[in-house]
C-alpha cells in the first residue's frame, strides 16, 4: 500500500513497485485518482478524516509506504499542515498495525525532532516517536535534504533552492554529504531495497545513507 501516492516521491514509488517483480498487487490510497492504468495497481478514494470506516483496506497487505506530505503555504496554516504530515500518517499507520500489516516505510525529513524550536522539523520529529510507538515489527524511516524531481505544482522557493544545490553538488562531498538534495527517484528506490530486506526493528536513515541505498539494486 502507497499513500501519498500523488505527490513527487510517491508517483515514481507506485510506477516502481508496479514494475518489480516482488509485488503482486499494489493499493493506492488517494483523493484523487492517478492517470494510471496497470492490472496490478488498485486505487481507492478515500476521506482521511473518515479513515477508519475503511479499515478492511488495509487487509493482505505486507508493506505500508508513506510518502504524505506537504508544505505550510500549501496547506494554509499550521494546524492543515499538522494534519497531513502528523494525523494522516499516524491514522494510516495505526490502522495497518491493527490489520496486521508487518511493516512501513516513511519520508520523513532531515533534522526531524521532537524537541525542535522550528516547527516544521518538531512535527515532523513527533511523527516519527508516534510511529515508533505503534510497534511494528520493522519501521524504516527516510530523512531527506531537499527533494528533486519535475513537481505538478511550482514552489519557487524550492526550485531556486534545488537550482542551487545543483551547482553546489559537486562540492558537496565529506562532511557536507548530509545536506545534498536527492532526487525523488532515489528516495524511492531506496524504500523499495530497504523493504525488501524486511529488517526487524526501527530504523533511521540520513540523506547521506539514502543516497547510497538508493541506487538501483541497492
Amino acid at each position: 500500500m502507497v499513500i501519498g501516492a500523488t505527490g513527487l516521491v510517491g508517483e515514481l514509488l507506485v510506477r516502481h513497485l508496479l514494475a518489480h517483480p516482488a509485488y503482486s498487487l499494489v493499493r493506492i490510497l488517494v483523493r484523487r485518482a492517478l492517470e494510471l492504468q496497470n492490472p496490478k495497481l488498485e486505487q481507492h478514494i478515500v476521506d482521511w478524516e473518515q479513515l477508519e470506516n475503511q479499515g478492511e483496506l488495509f487487509d493482505g497487505i505486507d508493506d505500508l509506504y508513506c510518502c504524505l506530505g506537504t508544505t505550510i503555504k500549501k496547506a494554509g496554516s499550521q494546524e492543515n499542515f499538522r494534519q497531513v504530515d502528523y494525523h494522516y500518517p499516524v491514522r494510516a499507520a495505526t490502522l495497518a498495525k491493527q490489520h496486521g500489516v508487518p511493516q512501513m516505510m516513511v519520508i520523513s525529513s532531515m533534522g526531524a525532532s521532537a524537541g525542535s524550536r522550528v516547527f516544521y522539523s518538531r512535527t515532523k520529529g513527533e511523527m516519527e516517536d508516534a510511529l515508533s510507538d505503534i510497534g511494528f515489527q520493522s519501521l524504516h524511516i527516510f530523512r531527506p535534504s531537499l527533494i528533486l524531481g519535475d513537481r505538478n505544482e511550482k514552489r519557487f522557493g524550492e526550485q531556486m533552492a534545488a537550482h542551487a544545490m545543483k551547482l553546489l553538488d559537486r562540492w558537496m562531498k565529506g562532511r557536507a554529504d548530509k545536506y545534498r538534495a536527492v532526487h525523488a527517484a532515489t528516495i524511492a528506490q531506496a524504500m523499495t531495497n530497504i523493504a525488501l530486506v524486511q529488517a526487524k526493528g526501527n530504523h533511521v536513515y540520513s540523506n547521506e545513507v539514502i543516497h547510497v541505498l538508493g541506487v538501483d539494486g541497492g
